[in-house]
């Protein structure tokens, strides 16, 4: 997310007062459940949906998720990198590749 979007979902909290409300649990709840409703959007069919509605729902997962990182002084860029190497590290090329298999299962 670039600067500016974040900036603004910071201001749009501060400006309601809403941090008093964002805990690291409260917001961990909040992410579960737009994330919930972001799979609602496929629970009849896998092909039939509204993209404006997904965009919502994943709007507000996205949005929860920097409250959270905020919250906790986390860098997204940092962590996901982080992640990213362990991913590749559970999952060669040699052994990944075309397989859908969970890497203990490799």
């Amino acid at each position: 997310m670039n600067q500016n979007t974040i900036s603004r979902i910071r201001k749009f909290t501060e400006d309601r007062d809403w941090d008093q409300f964002h805990s690291p649990a409260n917001l961990a709840k909040s992410i579960v459940i737009e994330a919930a409703e972001l799979l609602e959007c496929f629970q009849w069919s896998d092909e039939q949906y509204n993209l404006q509605h997904i965009k919502e729902e994943l709007a507000d997962v996205l949005v929860y998720s920097q409250n959270l990182l905020d919250k906790l002084d986390l860098d997204a860029d940092e962590i996901v990198n982080m992640k990213m190497s362990q991913n590749e590290a559970k999952y060669p090329i040699e052994k990944a590749k075309g397989k859908s298999a969970k890497y203990d299962k490799l």
